[in-house]
């Protein structure tokens, strides 16, 4: 048997842990309450010591790189430093090394008052003391229970770890985008940029802004009185970064040319000028150069009229550059061929009345159709254009791409001018012929020589070769399917009258680059007055475009200069691309051609 003295204390043991577990469990009910049951009134009574706030998660917008992957435009972050005026003036406790707090001999928190934490705040974003002070004690004027007010805005990543560092409660860092260019100005013209508020405001900022664009998220909560957030009532959205922007653009290449171009520009005093590289196989811009080029990280350094790309927008007569067109559209339907041959005066009036002149005076002579693209004649071209009915030849023009724009969609370009036959006056009949009463881009120039280059088959221009978004997925632009627009055969016959140009033409010895057979055509556009009466008088939009090798084309280069005053024909031009092409054949390894252009006979 048990004693009684035994007993008791057992006894007393039982009673007291019944005790501490009725403790215990209280408590255990009393935490699930607060917590759980009855949360959401506990956090709604606790609305008038605490205040709501939703951040903005910003995503980054994507990058935008060229053909090799080197980073043209990025996104990188700014921070506002946003501040509680009434947490700010009542102070914060000191603290020493090991972050615990500093008391005073009463056993009080020591506190660092106002004035002395806003000369720590103004020594980082590099504002002074006083008007960094003031902007707490201006806001509590307005309002002494106010909650929100500015210190700066958008500080960099550094100034923003050092203000975080000083550990204020009081303060806050809502994060910005920022778009930076770490080229600068190269391929400016092109990639564009956006406004202060990331709204994309030209170039392929904006045309492929789809491509591009972040979705933003958001963090909502309480927080109490002392600043500090309200376990529990974080609801987070997560933001969505933009895609990745890859473009045919060789940055290295468009580096070489837009210094080039600049440069070429201001030796013959013109307007503007600028360049362009296509790839003859793929349809790919290389490079799109252009003097005056904006710098993206700066736009408003640059006059307004010039932070776009005149190379893509601006909309010319062709004049001589489209004469092998006409000569394309005698071979193909068999109305001519490369010996055909007309009388060729400097001067012609024709039996409709129509009076054409050669832009040099010269004796009368005989010239076979490769002949009249040697002397790049205005008067026999328009006897052989003639050979071909004029709807026939309106329709190859289209068929080259007059009117019909590019697949590169830019924004702002001009699809190109012409008028229906029906429309064509006498002079028109045969002006047509040699580049005028019609207008392109020089995008659809480079393609008509892309189309002869590449066997006739005309391929889209493109500038981007893909997006790949947040997620990995990558898309590739729609583009046109390739058009045979002439028979290869006769591209092939037109590509050697083209050579000729080069060998025989008055431009040979200063475009000739050893070992490399090349073709192409010059031109010399007169300039409409803008008010549809004429011609500007003496000045002109001059161009010289080919491609290199012959024998086998990789690539189309045209160069443009717009009312060059030092050099006023189309020999403005000749330094520029020569230049232009020994660089791409160079900077590709384009292997030299293994044979001689064969010459043709002209006269």
């Amino acid at each position: 048997m048990t004693s009684r003295a035994t007993r008791s204390p057992r006894r007393r043991t039982v009673i007291a842990l019944g005790v501490v577990l009725a403790v215990l469990a209280a408590f255990v009910v009393r935490l699930v309450d607060i917590q759980v049951v009855n949360a959401n009134d506990h956090i709604e009574a606790s609305q008038e010591y605490a205040t709501g706030a939703t951040t903005t998660l910003y995503g980054a917008r994507g990058d935008i790189v060229d053909t090799n992957g080197t980073v043209l435009a990025t996104s990188t972050l700014l921070y506002d430093v946003q501040i509680d005026p009434l947490l700010a003036a009542k102070g914060v406790a000191e603290r020493d090394a090991d972050g615990a707090e500093v008391e005073d001999a009463d056993g009080e928190p020591v506190m660092v008052q106002w004035p002395e934490l806003a000369a720590k705040i103004a020594a980082i974003t590099g504002q002074s003391a006083s008007d960094v002070e003031a902007i707490v004690n201006d806001a509590l004027a307005a309002d002494p229970k106010s909650r929100f007010a500015y210190v700066k805005r958008y500080v960099s990543t550094e100034e923003y770890r050092a203000l975080a560092d000083l550990g204020l409660p009081f303060l806050s860092f809502p994060p910005h985008p920022s778009r930076i260019y770490p080229d600068g100005a190269v391929a400016g013209n092109l990639v564009g940029f956006v406004g202060s508020d990331g709204t994309p405001l030209e170039g392929l900022e904006s045309l492929q802004n789809a491509c591009l664009q972040s979705e933003s998220g958001s963090l909502t909560y309480q927080r109490g009185n002392d600043g500090v957030i309200i376990p529990g009532t974080e609801v987070r959205k997560d933001a969505v970064d933009g895609g990745t922007l890859k473009l045919t653009i060789d940055s290295d290449l468009q580096w070489f040319m837009q210094q080039m171009i600049s440069e070429e520009t201001t030796r013959l005093n013109a307007t503007w000028g600028g360049v362009m590289v296509v790839e003859v196989k793929t349809g790919k811009i290389r490079a799109a150069a252009e003097s005056g080029t904006v710098d993206p990280n700066d736009p408003g350094a640059t006059d307004e009229a010039d932070r776009g790309s005149k190379l893509l927008r601006f909309s010319f007569e062709p004049g001589s550059t489209f004469k092998p067109v006409t000569i394309a559209s005698g071979l193909d339907t068999g109305a001519i061929t490369p010996d055909t041959r007309v009388e060729d005066p400097d001067r012609m009036v024709f039996p409709n009345g129509a009076v054409i002149n050669d832009d040099e005076t010269h004796d009368p002579e005989t010239l076979t159709a490769t002949g009249a693209l040697v002397r790049s004649s205005n008067v026999a071209l328009s006897q052989l254009g003639a050979m071909v009915d004029p709807q026939t030849r309106l329709d190859y023009l289209k068929k080259f791409g007059v009117g019909q724009g590019t697949a590169l969609n830019w924004p702002g370009a001009p699809s190109g001018e012409y008028h229906e036959v029906a429309d064509w006056d006498p002079q028109t009949y045969y002006t047509t012929t040699f580049g005028q009463a019609f207008t392109v881009t020089v995008p659809q120039v480079a393609s008509v020589y892309q189309t002869i280059a590449n066997g006739g088959e005309q391929l889209p221009l493109s500038l981007v070769e893909s997006c790949t978004a947040a997620d990995g997925t990558v898309t590739t632009p729609e583009l046109p399917d390739p058009v045979q627009v002439i028979k290869p055969e006769t591209a092939h016959t037109l590509s050697t009258m083209l050579e000729n140009v080069f060998a025989q033409g008055t431009l040979a010895a200063d475009v000739a680059i050893p070992g490399y057979r090349m073709a192409g055509k010059t031109g010399t556009a007169q300039i409409t007055n803008g008010d549809g009466t004429g011609y500007k008088d003496g000045v002109y939009f001059t161009s010289l475009v080919g491609y290199a090798p012959a024998d086998d084309p990789q690539y189309v280069v045209i160069t443009v200069f717009d009312e060059p005053l030092n050099t006023r024909m189309s020999s403005a031009n000749r330094v520029s691309f020569k230049k232009a092409m020994m660089q791409v054949l160079t900077h590709y390894h384009v292997m030299p051609s293994n044979s001689e252009t064969p010459l043709l006979p002209v006269n």
